[in-house]
């Protein structure tokens, strides 16, 4: 097996990449941009396959470890919107903030203030492309999207999310606090106890 402490993350996306810094401190990690690795094209229709594409071309690039995530925000009421589209919502190329306004402006045609909405995150680690028994976790966090858009912090659609059992949104959480509560930090704590397990077994 390749070293265990060697990971690549198969993302190009800073926020996702300063956060699974903050999770996996124990092991050295690479981005797709360290290893001058291009993203793949993302054409699963589900977030499960979408991390299966990611890690895949990762790990066949790479030759390391690899784990992908796919994330993402979920509104049922809004046909399950963006979903598996969540980077994409306004556009290709879209930015955050365009991302955030197109849910915000799909809040006020409802002539509502505020919808029910999950953040889910899935993490796959594979080690090579051919690797039949990869480590797939799943973490997710309930709570709300609103009209209201607050804090400096966090990225994606974390300035109109505001948790369950919190008066404010992702954006405003101190960040040791969401990297305990966050999808990414739930599923990331699935994955790590996974990988312990794997490891003895490889």
């Amino acid at each position: 097996m390749k070293s265990s402490k060697e990971i690549l993350i198969a993302s190009s996306n800073k926020g996702k990449i300063k956060e699974f810094k903050k999770l996996l401190s124990n092991f050295q990690l690479y981005s797709m941009s360290d290893l001058n690795i291009d993203d793949p094209i993302e054409d699963g229709i589900s977030f499960v396959e979408n991390a299966i594409i990611k890690a895949k071309h990762g790990a066949e690039q790479s030759s390391k470890y690899t784990i992908a995530d796919d994330s993402g925000i979920v509104i049922p009421d809004l046909n399950y919107e963006p979903g598996i589209y969540s980077a994409r919502y306004a556009g290709l190329g879209a930015t955050d903030k365009e991302n955030r306004l197109k849910v915000i402006n799909k809040l006020k045609e409802k002539n509502v203030e505020s919808l029910k909405a999950y953040y889910v995150c899935v993490i796959v680690g594979l080690n090579g492309p051919s690797d039949p028994f990869p480590i797939v976790t799943q973490g997710e966090v309930h709570g709300k999207v609103s009209i209201i858009s607050s804090g400096d912090g966090g990225f994606g659609y974390d300035k109109i999310f505001y948790p369950n059992n919190y008066s404010y949104s992702m954006a405003t959480m101190d960040e040791e606090i969401k990297n305990k509560v966050s999808h990414r930090a739930i599923a990331t704590k699935k994955f790590i106890e996974n990988f312990s397990n794997y490891e003895i077994f490889s």
